[in-house]
């Protein structure tokens, strides 16, 4: 089991969230949760495709923080 860092944004009405360690996997949605559902299931199946083409299944690597500013 691996856990990936996943960074989310909101834009306007809608969210969009990513994961840095696995460039491309992506997902958008209207609300927090529809957004977290999604990239869990991208990350899935981006997991399935690496793995289906015999691909090397990255290991984590990004992490995430938070930094107060004036």
């Amino acid at each position: 089991m691996r856990r990936y860092s996943v960074v989310f944004e909101r834009a306007g009405r809608t969210c969009s969230a990513f994961v840095p360690d696995l460039p491309g996997c992506v997902a958008t949605g209207r609300t927090r949760a529809e957004v977290e559902r999604r990239i869990h299931e991208a990350i899935e199946q981006h997991l399935a495709g690496l793995r289906s083409a015999r691909q090397a299944i990255p290991e984590p690597t990004a992490w995430t923080g938070a930094v107060e500013a004036s």
